[in-house]
């Protein structure tokens, strides 16, 4: 195996509009020991002849067939087909930086095995980005520009699924593709986290990342709001969860109650607080909502944050704070 070359795995479908840009991205970077296996995850567009073309013209390029459904199979199928020491994904309408490579190459054969380099990224659209996207962005990259990005892993997705590049043999020891949880990659980054990968701190733009409309993300139930949270619940479980401790859950809105509703599921016990008047006491689940305050007769508790509000997270930050609880250990943000 090449051990300086990098796999980028591109699954694609019905992108044909953008495919040109994004190869012509890859072609164009400053770094040439790379390899594309680009599946085709059932096209009905000309994105197959677009890849098939860029292969007849540069052999680094490869087109293969996903040999089952879905994007989850085309990453197998990728995986299955590539031979890189390094592996990276690259979303078939997005935009690589032309250093992109190099710079995430060299970030890890500077800091070796154990570790995943990331780079800043850059929301784009036709019509313009909307506030949430741009708040995510800019979140995103504060992340990312420290290095600490699994620190708020349980609010979002921390590691942009197209800007991120480990050694094959930390890919191998997370799983791989082997999973089938969405979204596949919040998930991927849970079992980054999970074999204690360390995040290399960028302050480089390497990603373009392309909205519009039909993307995915936007599309498909695999990436509605509650298959994120039945994800952060699971990895919770399994990850975070001390049963030695009371568990309680702040907040009573969509996301709390989603939260109590699979908590309750797994027989999970917990006390659930907030400081809505019109919601204090009312029965829920089977699970009566207790006045917040009633956490300072209590002194071992771990605590799930559901409370979306910006004020109100800094308000609970500050309780947590003067409490001498940390983040990631005492409390957890789920949003």
């Amino acid at each position: 195996m090449p051990e300086s070359k990098v796999s980028i795995l591109i699954p694609f479908k019905n992108t044909a509009r953008f495919l040109p840009e994004c190869l012509e991205s890859i072609v164009n970077q400053t770094f040439t020991n790379w390899e594309v296996v680009a599946v085709n995850d059932g096209s009905t567009d000309e994105s197959g002849q677009i890849v098939r073309a860029h292969a007849g013209i540069d052999s680094r390029i490869r087109y293969v067939e996903n040999q089952g459904t879905g994007i989850i199979d085309a990453l197998r199928t990728a995986y299955e087909n590539c031979n890189g020491h390094f592996i990276t994904r690259m979303d078939s309408d997005d935009i690589m930086t032309p250093n992109k490579l190099k710079t995430m190459h060299s970030d890890l054969t500077t800091n070796g095995e154990g570790h995943v380099a990331l780079g800043l990224v850059k929301y784009f659209s036709e019509v313009g980005i909307n506030d949430g996207y741009k708040r995510y962005e800019n979140w995103l990259n504060r992340l990312i520009a420290s290095g600490k990005n699994f620190d708020e892993i349980y609010k979002e997705c921390v590691i942009p699924s197209p800007c991120w590049m480990v050694f094959r043999s930390d890919f191998d020891r997370a799983g791989g593709f082997n999973s089938d949880i969405y979204p596949e990659d919040y998930d991927l980054t849970f079992r980054f986290y999970a074999i204690g990968l360390q995040c290399i701190p960028s302050n480089t733009l390497l990603h373009h990342w392309r909205d519009y409309p039909i993307r995915t993300s936007r599309t498909s139930l695999n990436y509605a709001e509650n298959t994120f949270l039945e994800l952060k619940v699971y990895y919770f479980l399994k990850l975070s969860y001390d049963a030695t401790k009371t568990l309680v859950v702040w907040g009573a809105g969509k996301k709390g109650k989603k939260v109590a509703a699979l908590l309750v599921s797994e027989k999970i016990p917990f006390l659930w607080v907030c400081d809505n008047p019109k919601k204090i006491g009312k029965n829920i689940y089977g699970k009566r909502l207790e006045d917040w305050k009633l956490l300072s007769q209590l002194t071992n508790t771990q605590s799930i944050i559901t409370v979306a509000n910006e004020e109100a997270q800094q308000t609970i930050r500050a309780y947590f704070s003067n409490q001498n609880q940390k983040p990631m250990v005492n409390y957890f943000l789920f949003c």
